[in-house]
């Protein structure tokens, strides 16, 4: 068996293809690494991560890149590279075994596994040289060598117990143990029962409003996109004004800090300060799918022009910049150019001065909140538009030629994989924006990246693949949030207004065939209370634990977007409430991480409500 090779040339990834140079003999996940690790009898090192991670990017620089930390693994480990984006389950899992063993998780991953794959260590970031109270990565990997050679039965007692309290655990973020008539037997048509769920949850949600500088809880802070969109259905369905006053302060807040893109659009990953200030700069096709959504249902529901301003310069960015030749739309951008985090998107005095002249380049300064000493690091600022400026053609001007200068400058790098998921919420806010601007660019667009999806993701039974790259679909199957999502996505598309009869038809049938897909593949328990879901299929790869996240992370829950594909199902309508049944508790205990639940039951109860006349 060959040792002496990395085998990341010929994969579909982006994030892996960073890593094809590296003296370290990376395999893919694979049985063969599998295999290679059973062969050799050592215990494999698991490296996760994806294309626009910052950290990721430092710690191939310092470790990966380096010949003798890469001896180090290669005498003493099998080793595997994992693209989170492509293999989200696997991630999954990891994760939450990390967590568990450090109290807290993020990218790049570094875990440690059995030749089985059982972990025994984990962690994330590991400097090369011991700081901060940090171990050195070099160092780590001697004592693991070490251990694993004179204390192996002590490594196996560890990987079997962390096995199995993992796979005995409760789905991650369920109910928690709550189980009172209140949650379980919620009357969707809109009785008390349902009231106070809502109600308590919109509570919650108002003590952890940040009165000061909006949003949710401390630095970082996270564009809070589902959570916004519950509130702002919430509101619909009962005119509560608390709910609409925090999504309208949290989307002005966003939109008018460092965290949104003022000349390109576009909303960075999130904010390391409580303010919106200075970005994470990465930009994720997710966040700018769910947000664009949020922004055109937010200009719809209450007349706002930022929002509608926000939503089209959104729209615009999808357009101009994050879709690939075969009309599906990119993962990411990459948060780093030239090596440098932000370097692309700050400014200082000198630099306003130098592209616009010395008393436009002062005026921008002022407009943009670009400081002498800078709000982001070495002296440079991010670009604030914290009022609309008075003399609007003077901005607008002044915007193009800041973003002609721009221009020149190295952009940072794309991640050019096209994610099922990702493209189908792209998709269904897109169409959102186009019935909110009839810009017709936008409802093509989003048939663009629906037709690309059916004719190379999805097969003739219902199969649906996750990933696909310069138009070459990739291995890895759809997980839960691709089947929920693209059928969203698909039934979006159905029913736009005066579209094609046969077309629509058509879109409506394939969301069908996927919410179908589902009932039949991933269902992890039905009854007459609930239906239950597991986030990979009964045919997927079987991994130490079969993973089931309820909770919403960057991405809404696939359960809860699967709630969501039922109700809009002519197939299966009826078994959105049992779905639902799967998240009350969740709801009730910890709302900011249960928007895409609460807006799920807000979305039922409006449905059932037209029919019932209920209010």
């Amino acid at each position: 068996m060959n040792t002496s090779l990395n085998r990341l040339a010929s994969a579909k990834s982006p994030y892996l293809l960073q890593h094809r140079d590296n003296p370290v003999h990376w395999f893919e996940w694979s049985p063969d690494a599998f295999a290679q690790a059973r062969e050799r009898d050592v215990p494999i090192f698991l490296s996760i991560g994806y294309a626009a991670c910052h950290w990721c990017h430092v710690m191939a620089h310092e470790s990966f890149e380096d010949e003798s930390t890469a001896r180090l693994i290669n005498e003493n480990f099998v080793s595997i590279k994992v693209d989170r984006e492509e293999r989200p389950d696997i991630d999954s899992i990891y994760m939450e075994a990390t967590t568990a063993l450090t109290g807290h998780g993020g990218w790049p991953m570094s875990v440690f596994l059995t030749p089985d794959g059982r972990p025994f260590y984990a962690g994330t970031y590991f400097p090369p040289t011991a700081r901060g109270g940090m171990t050195s990565f070099k160092d780590l990997l001697t004592a693991i060598t070490q251990t694993w050679r004179e204390r192996r039965a002590e490594v196996e007692q560890a990987a079997a117990r962390i096995s199995a309290a993992l796979s005995d655990s409760s789905p991650r973020a369920n109910s928690g143990g709550v189980a009172t008539s209140a949650l379980v037997e919620i009357d969707l048509l809109g009785n008390p029962n349902y009231a106070n769920l809502a109600r308590g949850a919109v509570e919650k949600l108002s003590r952890q409003f940040d009165e000061n500088s909006a949003g949710f809880g401390g630095a970082p802070k996270f564009p809070p996109s589902m959570v916004l969109d519950f509130l702002l259905l919430h509101h619909k369905n009962t005119s509560n004004e608390r709910a609409l006053e925090m999504v309208r302060q949290t989307c002005e807040a966003m939109a008018r800090g460092g965290i949104y893109d003022q000349l390109g659009g576009g909303f960075a990953r999130y904010s390391v300060d409580a303010n919106w200030v200075v970005p994470h700069f990465e930009k994720m096709l997710y966040d700018n799918a769910l947000l664009l959504g949020l922004y055109a249902r937010l200009h719809a529901q209450t007349g706002n022009q930022l929002a509608l301003r926000v939503c089209q310069e959104t729209a615009d960015f999808l357009l101009r910049d994050m879709t690939t030749a075969q009309g599906g739309f990119v993962a990411s951008f990459d948060a780093d150019s030239e090596g440098v985090e932000g370097l692309y998107y700050a400014w200082n005095l000198k630099q306003l001065v130098e592209a616009l002249g010395q008393e436009d380049g002062q005026w921008a300064a002022e407009l943009l909140s670009v400081t002498k000493h800078g709000t982001f690091e070495h002296g440079l600022s991010t670009l604030q538009l914290l009022v609309d400026p008075a003399d609007q053609p003077r901005w607008r001007v002044i915007k193009d030629k800041l973003s002609e200068a721009r221009d020149t400058r190295i952009a940072p790098a794309r991640d050019d994989k096209v994610i099922a998921a990702w493209n189908g919420m792209a998709i269904a806010s897109l169409v959102t924006a186009y019935q909110v601007t009839s810009k017709v660019e936008y409802l093509e667009a989003a048939k663009r990246s629906a037709t690309l999806l059916r004719d190379l993701h999805l097969s003739d039974t219902g199969l649906l693949k996750r990933v696909s790259l310069d138009g070459e679909v990739g291995s890895p199957d759809g997980v839960l949030e691709d089947y929920a999502l693209v059928a969203l996505a698909f039934f979006a598309l159905a029913d736009v207004e005066g579209d094609d009869a046969a077309e629509s038809s058509n879109w409506r049938k394939l969301g069908n065939q996927l919410v179908a897909h589902a009932l039949k593949h991933f269902v992890a328990e039905q009854s007459k209370e609930k239906l239950t879901f597991y986030d990979t299929s009964d045919y997927s790869e079987r991994l130490f634990k079969r993973p089931q996240d309820l909770s919403d992370n960057a991405t809404p829950s696939g359960s809860a977007a699967m709630a969501r594909a039922l109700l809009y199902s002519t197939d299966s309508p009826e078994l959105a409430r049992l779905a639902l049944a799967g998240g009350f508790g969740l709801m009730a205990t910890a709302p900011r991480f249960a928007g895409s639940w609460l807006t799920a039951l807000e979305d039922t109860r409006a449905t059932a409500c037209s029919i019932t006349g209920c209010t």
